[in-house]
């Protein structure tokens, strides 16, 4: 090999030695800005989630050292545990009244603001500010107090000559009154609806025009197919936080009257801190796992249904 040859080959390998030492330095530095969430997810997410595994075969209290037991929090889960039954009956009745509920108002108010109007920026804004508030304590505790019978929902009730409404106090309306707070809490489904709302072709509702199509004709052949993909994100995305929702029966209702309003992870809570049993609160959770993880592969398998993409394609 010639000395020119030996001098080009050397340097190549020295580029070449360069831009992967550049390359692996790129990596690093990547994975430094992503370290707090990988740190987080590892600490905070993942390891809880293959430790609450264990310890749902274990009797398990944080103050003695877990014991193994095997199938037999699953087995008393199901076979001695009336709450079990009340409480899911009570969790699906809670979903089916508050997601559809959410996601119909907040298509409507969707609707209603998508407008180019002065101003409608800051509408948007007040409508959405429910969904930043809504989950926090201190709203339940206001909601109790709209909802008592000398609270301000009785209260215009009475302006209009209608007698007062035990809300919280009758096991027949007490899970619906605390299915409306996350209806109220309807701002982040909205927000989704309406950019889903913006990315319908102009042209498409020209020619429903053109044709002599209705508004309402024009809303469920037009508008609704091309929203069905937004719709199919928001309907998972409520079910699955509607199937853990604790805070408004823990603060609103506490449970009752006579467990109408016992939601699943209010059991879980109350088997995990009034009773300490952690490795029974974990295979409920585990339990309820398992059917949010069915119900959201059903919607997924059957989307293809009723679900259309611009492309022509199912979303799989």
């Amino acid at each position: 090999m010639s000395k020119q040859a030996a001098t080009a080959t050397t340097m190549t390998t020295k580029l070449m030695s360069s831009s992967r030492s550049r390359k692996r330095s790129r990596q690093y530095v990547g994975l430094l800005y992503i370290s707090p969430w990988l740190i987080g997810f590892l600490v905070l997410t993942l390891f809880p989630f293959i430790m609450s595994f264990y310890y749902s075969f274990t009797d398990y209290s944080m103050i003695k050292a877990p014991a193994f037991v095997g199938l037999a929090n699953y087995i008393d889960i199901f076979t001695k545990n009336p709450d079990f039954a009340n409480s899911l009956k009570v969790t699906f009745l809670y979903v089916l009244m508050a997601v559809p509920g959410k996601l119909l108002f907040a298509l409507l108010m969707a609707l209603a603001l998508n407008i180019g109007i002065r101003g409608i920026g800051v509408f948007r804004t007040i409508y959405y500010i429910p969904s930043i508030l809504g989950g926090s304590i201190a709203v339940s505790v206001l909601w109790r107090f709209l909802f008592t019978r000398e609270g301000l929902v009785n209260t215009l009730l009475g302006y209009v000559s209608l007698g007062p409404v035990d809300w919280l106090g009758s096991p027949k309306l007490a899970l619906f009154t605390i299915s409306l707070l996350p209806i109220w809490e309807f701002g982040s489904s909205m927000v989704l609806f309406l950019a889903g709302l913006k990315q319908v072709p102009k042209e498409l509702y020209e020619a429903a025009r053109v044709d002599g199509a209705s508004r309402v004709r024009t809303f469920f052949r037009v508008t609704l197919p091309l929203l069905s993909p937004v719709i199919l994100f928001n309907l998972i995305m409520q079910m699955i936080n509607a199937f853990q929702q604790f805070t408004a029966a823990f603060v609103i209702t506490g449970g009752g009257p006579v467990k109408s309003t016992n939601l699943y992870g209010l059991l879980m809570y109350e088997n995990a801190f009034h009773y300490f049993k952690m490795g029974y609160a974990s295979a409920l959770s585990w339990i309820l796992f398992i059917i949010i993880m069915a119900f959201t592969f059903v919607l997924f398998r059957t989307s293809d249904r009723w679900t259309h993409y611009e492309d022509g394609g199912d979303g799989r």
